[in-house]
C-alpha cells in the first residue's frame, strides 16, 4: 500500500484546522493486536509536521498483551532493541472527539517500516493483505457491523461488574427485556450521545437497539464498500461508546461475557461482494443455488475451527458459547435462521449477504475480518460446497465441534494451511505467543471458586 502523497494529507490538515481553530490538541491513534487504541497526544502546532514526516511508535506496539504488557517471545521486543518503526495518518480520519472538555481531534495511523512499506504486524496491514486477494479479482467487499455492548455502574460489587442506575428511575434494570423501546428511554441522553458522536465522527451507526439482558444494546453500522473502512468505524465506535457513557457518570464493557446467566456481547458482521459493476454476486431469487455464495459459505464454514482464536481471542469469549443465549458452536448455515453460525438474511434479492454470527465484541475487528475474508476467498476460488441448510433450531441437530476454549483454538489456528496461504504464518507465530502469554498467566491464578471449592474441603 503506497503512503498518499504528502501534499493531498498536508491539503486535509489544513483544511481541519482552518475550519476548527478551537482545536487544541490531537490524539494519534494506532488499534493493537487486542483492538485497544493506543497512541500519543500532539499538540495542534504539530499536526503538519505528523503529516509530513509521521511519528514514531516501536513495533513492540503490535506484541502486547491484554494488560498492555511487551510478550518478548514474539520477537518484538528486545530482540530487536524495542526498535521504533513510523505511523502514518491514514487519510480522511481526522475528526473531532465530542467527549473532550478541552477541544480534541482524533487521526487514525498505520504503521510501516523505516522505508515506508506497510509493517506486516499491524492487523489492519494483515487485513489489508487479504483484502487485497479481492481487488486482484476485480471484487469489493461491502461490509457493516453490529455490535454489542453493556453500560455498567462505575461501582463495582467485589469487583464485579453492575447494571448502572437509570437516570429517570434510579432504579437497577435487572430483566431480560429485549428490544423493549422503554429502556431505550431509560438511557435515552447516553444513547443519543452516542448517536450524535458517532454521526460528528463520519461513523455510520444507523440505530440502537435494546438487548436480551439488563442495560445491553446494539449499535448497527450501515454498510460500507470497504471492509477495512468497516473495521476502523468500529474500533473506533467502541472508544467512542466508552467515552460518551462515561461522561453520562457510567461505564461500559465490551467484556464477551460479563455477566453469568446473561447474554454475552457478540460482534456480528454482514458481507455482501460487488463484481466490477457494482452487482451483488450473492444476488438471489433463490439463495441456496446461488453458486457464488455457497461457495463463499462453504469456504468459510471450513475455515470456522481455524478462525476461532481471532473471533474469540480471550479466555472469557469462549463462555458466550450456549443455546439460550443464540451463539452457535458449530459450523452451520441457514436461511433467515438465527440459531445458525451464518445466517442469510432472505429479504430482496439484492440484498442477499452472509451474516457472520460467532464473534464476541472482544474480537479486533480487524483480525475477525480478515479470517473471515480469508474463508471467503478460499470458497470461492476453490468452489467449495456448504452442504445443505440447517431448518429450524440448530442446537438441537448438530454437537459441539467448534473450539470451546482458547488452547484449543490457538492449536487449530496454529496448524492451518488454509489460513496460512492469507495471513503471514510469521504474525500467526505473534498472536499464538501472545494468546499463550496470557493463557500460562490466566491458567497459574487461582479463582474464589477454587478457594470456596478447596480451601477447607480437600
Amino acid at each position: 500500500m503506497s503512503v498518499p502523497p504528502r501534499a493531498v494529507q498536508l491539503n486535509e490538515a489544513n483544511a481541519f484546522l482552518k475550519e476548527h481553530p478551537e482545536v487544541l490538541f490531537v490524539d494519534l491513534l494506532i488499534a493493537d493486536m487486542n483492538g485497544v487504541v493506543r497512541g500519543k497526544r500532539i499538540e495542534r502546532t504539530s499536526l503538519h509536521k505528523v503529516y509530513e514526516k509521521g511519528i514514531n511508535l516501536p513495533a513492540s506496539l503490535f506484541a502486547l498483551d491484554i494488560n498492555g504488557s511487551t510478550v518478548e517471545s514474539t520477537g518484538l521486543g528486545l530482540d530487536i532493541g524495542d526498535a521504533d518503526r513510523i505511523c502514518y495518518p491514514i487519510p480522511n480520519t481526522l475528526c473531532n472527539e465530542p467527549w473532550q472538555k478541552r477541544p480534541t481531534a482524533q487521526l487514525l495511523m498505520t504503521m510501516h517500516e523505516i522505508e515506508g512499506a506497510p509493517f506486516f504486524a499491524d492487523p489492519r496491514e494483515v487485513l489489508r493483505r487479504v483484502v487485497q486477494k479481492f481487488d486482484e479479482l476485480g471484487l469489493t467487499i461491502c461490509a457493516a457491523f453490529e455490535l454489542e455492548f453493556y453500560l455498567i455502574d462505575q461501582e463495582n460489587v467485589n469487583g464485579r461488574p453492575q447494571p448502572p442506575r437509570s437516570p429517570i428511575s434510579g432504579k437497577r434494570p435487572m430483566s431480560t427485556q429485549v428490544y423493549l423501546i422503554d429502556d431505550l428511554d431509560e438511557y435515552a441522553e447516553c444513547l443519543q450521545d452516542i448517536l450524535e458522536g458517532a454521526k460528528e465522527q463520519g461513523i455510520p451507526a444507523d440505530a440502537i437497539v435494546k438487548e436480551s439482558a439488563p442495560a445491553q444494546f446494539e449499535v448497527n453500522l450501515h454498510h460500507v464498500a470497504d471492509p477495512i473502512k468497516a473495521c476502523d468505524y468500529a474500533v473506533l465506535l467502541k472508544r467512542l461508546v466508552k467515552n460518551i457513557a462515561y461522561d453520562h457518570e457510567m461505564d461500559t464493557t465490551f467484556m464477551a461475557k460479563p455477566y453469568p446467566g446473561q447474554a454475552g456481547n457478540g460482534l456480528h458482521v454482514h458481507i455482501s461482494i460487488l463484481d466490477k459493476d457494482g452487482n451483488n454476486i450473492f444476488a438471489s431469487v433463490e439463495p441456496e443455488k446461488c453458486d457464488a455464495l455457497r461457495h463463499a459459505l462453504g469456504g468459510v464454514l471450513e475455515t470456522m475451527p481455524a478462525s476461532m482464536a481471532f473471533i474469540c481471542p480471550n479466555v472469557n469469549s469462549y463462555r458466550r458459547f450456549g443455546a439460550q443465549f443464540y451463539v452457535p458452536n458449530a459450523p452451520s448455515w441457514g436461511l433467515d435462521n438465527r440459531t445458525v453460525a451464518l445466517r442469510v438474511p432472505t429479504g430482496s434479492p439484492d440484498s442477499v449477504r452472509i451474516e457472520h454470527r460467532v464473534a464476541g465484541a472482544d474480537a479486533n475487528p480487524y483480525l475477525m475480518m480478515a479470517a473471515l475474508l480469508a474463508g471467503v476467498h478460499h470458497g470461492l476460488t476453490n468452489q467449495i460446497e456448504p452442504g445443505e441448510p440447517i431448518e429450524g433450531n440448530s442446537y438441537e441437530q448438530l454437537e459441539q465441534s467448534l473450539p470451546n476454549n482458547l488452547r484449543d483454538a490457538l492449536r487449530e489456528l496454529d496448524d492451518s494451511e488454509i489460513l496460512a496461504r492469507y495471513i503471514d504464518p510469521k504474525y500467526i507465530d505473534i498472536f499464538v505467543a501472545c494468546k499463550e502469554s496470557e493463557l500460562a498467566e490466566f491458567e497459574h491464578s487461582i479463582s474464589d471458586l477454587e478457594y470456596n471449592w478447596y480451601l477447607h474441603t480437600v
